[in-house]
């Protein structure tokens, strides 16, 4: 799924990079209609989910977690700072991608949040989704186990954070479709490193 991921991420790049003026149609009418279809309240509300994603909230996820799923202290510890470490190496990453692309952002009239820097892929996206997907793969893997109820809200809050930020006018839809394509194939790809080279003992309790 990690190849998969990759593959369709490098398509868009390069459909997004080779496009008069970076937009596709899908980018600019949904915009529109955010834009037109954005009341006071409803921008309040997705402010307040689409701050959960960057910060420290993130990481104090991925720590609540990760002392969550371990049975021991010194399990605990390791898993919550492989989390974490995870976290921000794919951030640096998207870091590099956005600065490798520098996508203008949508106009600033247009905004109902705080932006700042380059547009693609979006940050916001990508840390949420990333972190989303670590923790449900802490929990899958993990001696301790949430319910699914659980699982089901942590993955929805990691699409919703995407959500706002094109309902915000603060980016296009392909940057937001471009960090959850990221996120996916980056935490794959941890999963997969995990699983092949990871001691059997630690696999066997997290």
């Amino acid at each position: 799924m990690a190849v998969s991921a990759f593959v369709l991420l490098a398509v868009l790049t390069l459909w997004v990079t080779r496009t008069p003026g970076h937009l596709l149609p899908t980018d600019a009418s949904l915009h529109s209609w955010s834009v037109a279809h954005r009341p006071a309240p409803a921008a309040a509300s997705a402010r307040a989910v689409t701050d959960t994603g960057t910060g420290v909230i993130p990481y104090a996820a991925l720590l609540t977690v990760g002392m969550y799923v371990g049975r021991t202290a010194h399990r605990r510890c390791g898993v919550a700072l492989a989390l974490m470490l995870c976290l921000g190496a794919g951030q640096a990453l998207r870091y590099a991608a956005m600065s490798l692309v520098a996508r203008q952002r949508p106009p600033v009239g247009d905004w109902a949040a705080h932006a700042s820097g380059w547009s693609f892929p979006s940050g916001h996206t990508t840390t949420a989704a990333m972190t989303a997907a670590l923790v449900i793969a802490a929990l899958s893997l993990g001696s301790r186990r949430a319910p699914r109820i659980a699982v089901v809200l942590i993955g929805s809050w990691g699409v919703a954070v995407g959500l706002t930020r094109v309902y915000l006018g603060v980016h296009w839809f392909t940057d937001v479709l471009a960090g959850w394509l990221f996120a996916i194939g980056w935490v794959c790809l941890v999963v997969w490193a995990y699983l092949r080279w990871a001691p059997s003992s630690v696999r066997r309790e997290p």
